[in-house]
């Protein structure tokens, strides 16, 4: 283990939390405490003895704060091989004092964005000296300790107490880790906010570089098999959901969790809390019972009708604040998650009694309809693209068929192809009355999907005691165009009376002609939604 004591520390933070009690640790084991501008006054403040870099390096700061680290006095310090004799001859001969610890957490670039500052602000929170002081320190962590995180104040102190001010060699490499993956993260968050800004002035084609960076929110006991690891990362994005909510209780979440809980939420948020209360329940990543209703315990009871077996041991997505009727009913069944934007108290007591279930209150809805990019990897490479933000509105319907959709089929048909783009493809989407009737999802043919999801309410029928399937009389919507008129007939024969669908087909009219000749209502929408 290679000890190095610290003697001085060089401090400029913009994120004070637990600074004094930091610097007053170091200084109680006599380390001398560098700093700048509001982090200086902060400690001065507290009483603590600090010397202004500008003493360090003989020069003011200048340019409103800009230039005030980038100093051979400052990097000399950070880089120098205190062992190697041409290094140890450059500090003496140019007066260069060793800095054995450098603690920098960068201006608030990410929270600058999340809160929608101007341009102007946004560039005057590019922090520069400190990701260069940063860099400097954690390559030549072999002498120096750098510490960006909080987290990390109370594991340098105790280092330093057992090995009489040192740190070793293995803590400086962990902490050179998180130094490095902190500035590449940052230097992202800039780069992608500066080609959004590109895009609003008409840039069209995509950056040369593209960057991503994440804090650790949790590790994952495994991935979606327990052979794989796993961890859960953030990346700043003020978009409410799982990523930002507060879990109330229950088990600590899984990879399978997160990746349905962000289905489910993604997709009760797109109806506006507004215009009434609506529930999404997730199994896989995919839709089992979507509704609205006039309450919210109605909208879940509606859902779960659409396919109760499916739906054990689900996601529930709520787009209003979780009250204790619905929290009642919710507990009859074993269910996975439940997430909305709050809950009263009746039903976080409610739901208390389940130990297991997890509660999370995300405090808002994401906005269904900005623009942020999606990624995911590929062998050598990853695929970006913006969010699917479309939206289809009723002065987009082009009715193609004799019969004109009723006021009701649309207003079903636009709730079905809504609920459709977050449905794996290929989908096919039943819809009545405000709920959905059946879904099928995620295979190679459109016809099967049709045949799938009315095999289902027919299953929902049998469980319910229905005198027929809630397909009959609903609206189908498909996420892409029938290729054929098979895909349609089979949309028919379930007992959907009107059918939304993009078109674009080279046999579009083959299937008009169909959907005539069975008599249903058509219309298109211009726009498809692929999942995959």
């Amino acid at each position: 283990m290679s000890l190095r004591k610290i003697a001085r520390a060089l401090i400029s933070v913009s994120d004070k939390t637990g600074l004094v009690d930091f610097a007053r640790g170091l200084a109680d084991q006599g380390v001398m405490l560098i700093s700048t501008g509001g982090t200086a006054r902060a400690l001065r403040d507290a009483g603590l003895t600090v010397a202004d870099v500008s003493e360090i390096t003989n020069f003011p700061e200048m340019m409103d704060g800009r230039v005030k680290t980038l100093h051979p006095m400052v990097h000399g310090g950070l880089l120098a091989l205190r062992d190697k004799a041409d290094h140890a001859a450059s500090m003496k001969e140019h007066g260069i004092a060793g800095i054995d610890l450098l603690v920098c957490n960068l201006y608030p670039f990410e929270a600058t964005v999340a809160r929608g500052a101007d341009f102007e602000t946004t560039i005057e929170n590019i922090d520069i000296g400190g990701p260069a002081m940063t860099r400097s320190a954690a390559k030549n962590h072999d002498w120096v300790t750098v510490v960006v995180d909080v987290e990390d104040y109370a594991a340098v102190l105790d280092e330093m107490k057992a090995n009489g001010g040192a740190t070793s060699l293995a803590l400086r490499r962990t902490l050179a880790q998180r130094a490095f993956a902190r500035t590449a993260a940052y230097d992202a968050a800039v780069s992608n906010w500066f080609a959004g800004q590109l895009e609003k002035d008409g840039e069209e084609a995509p950056p040369r570089r593209r960057a991503f960076g994440g804090l650790l929110r949790q590790p994952l006991r495994y991935g979606e098999n327990p052979h794989q690891k796993a961890a859960f990362y953030v990346d700043g994005d003020a978009r409410p959901g799982v990523a930002s909510a507060t879990q109330l209780q229950g088990k600590e979440l899984s990879y399978n969790n997160i990746n349905d809980t962000d289905a489910a939420y993604e997709l009760v948020a797109e109806f506006d809390p507004a215009e009434g209360p609506a529930c999404a329940i997730i199994k896989h990543a995919n839709p089992c019972g979507v509704a609205r209703g006039k309450s919210l315990k109605q909208a879940y009871v509606e859902a779960l009708a659409c396919d109760p077996t499916s739906a054990f041991g689900g996601i529930i997505a709520l787009n209003q604040t979780l009250d204790g009727q619905t929290a009642e009913e919710i507990a009859k069944i074993f269910t996975e998650v439940i997430i909305a934007p709050d809950a009263d108290d009746d039903a976080k007591k409610i739901l208390a009694a389940k130990k297991n279930l997890r509660l999370l209150v995300a405090g808002g809805l994401p906005d269904p309809l900005a623009p942020n990019l999606t990624y995911r990897s590929v062998s050598g490479g990853f695929l970006v693209q913006t969010r699917d933000n479309g939206r289809v509105t009723r002065d987009m319907l082009k009715v193609v068929t004799k019969r004109a959709p009723t006021d009701q089929e649309i207003t079903d048909m636009l709730l079905a192809f809504t609920i459709g783009k977050h449905v794996k493809s290929n989908a096919v989407v039943y819809v009545k009355d405000g709920a959905t009737a059946a879904i099928g999802m995620g295979q190679t043919n459109r016809v099967d999907s049709a045949r799938i999801a009315a095999q289902r309410a027919r299953e929902a029928q049998r469980i319910a005691g229905w005198d027929q399937p809630r397909t009959i009389g609903s609206a189908a919507a498909s996420e892409a165009f029938f290729p054929f008129p098979d895909g349609l007939l089979a949309v028919a024969e379930a007992g959907a009376t009107a059918v939304i669908q993009p078109g674009g087909s080279l046999n579009d009219q083959k299937v008009i002609d169909a959907a005539d000749e069975a008599g249903l209502a058509m219309v298109f929408t211009g726009m498809r939604h692929f999942r995959h």
